[in-house]
């Protein structure tokens, strides 16, 4: 008789040119009403996901986002976008003090909903702004394919939870609300079997 070969654990890389996550700021004060929320594209991250193949046993999750890479992605005045990517990086994430975001599963549970398409529910510990918050829970969708795999979810973060202070843009006009929603579709290729 011959031993059944154990499953591998399969390693999948981020590909951040390939992917899409949006920070989505809401505002409040006088130009709320014409529409004028930050959406926010993160442009330079790492990470990767990896669990046992066939059975999606053993699921790990990591992200590490540079925080200075965050920019307004509306379309928008250039003096508006230059006066809310300063304000963000200086006075809201302090981009020199705490230069990187970090996220780090400690739990992941998947259910098949279909061929090769599974829910997920992801919780880990998110740190921002020098704070960690454990026990975050993600939810989303993720598409497997011999090649790679796909991603997608949102969840939603209150500022004041990272100690981040509520700040005024656009010459004090526009006021950016506690809670921001991040979106994401992330696409990672498979690397390899560890």
């Amino acid at each position: 008789m011959t031993p059944e070969a154990s499953p591998q654990l399969q390693l999948y890389r981020f590909d951040a040119a390939a992917s899409t996550f949006i920070v989505q700021a809401y505002s409040q004060g006088l130009f709320s009403v014409f529409g004028h929320d930050p959406k926010i594209g993160v442009k330079d991250f790492t990470g990767e996901a990896q669990f046992t193949s066939d059975k999606l046993d053993n699921a790990s999750l990591s992200l590490t986002i540079r925080a200075d890479s965050l920019v307004v992605v509306n379309d928008i005045k250039e003096k508006d976008r230059a006066d809310i990517e300063r304000t963000m990086r200086e006075e809201v994430l302090e981009t020199r003090r705490y230069p990187e975001i970090e996220f780090k599963s400690n739990n992941v549970s998947l259910t098949q909903s279909g061929a090769n398409r599974y829910r997920a529910r992801v919780i880990g510990d998110l740190t921002l702004h020098g704070v960690t918050q454990k026990n975050l829970w993600l939810n989303g969708e993720l598409t497997v394919t011999p090649d790679g795999l796909r991603a997608k979810g949102e969840v939603s973060i209150k500022q004041t939870d990272y100690k981040i202070k509520l700040v005024s843009v656009a010459g004090g006009t526009l006021k950016i609300k506690n809670e921001v929603k991040c979106s994401f579709d992330i696409l990672a290729r498979r690397v390899a079997e560890v």
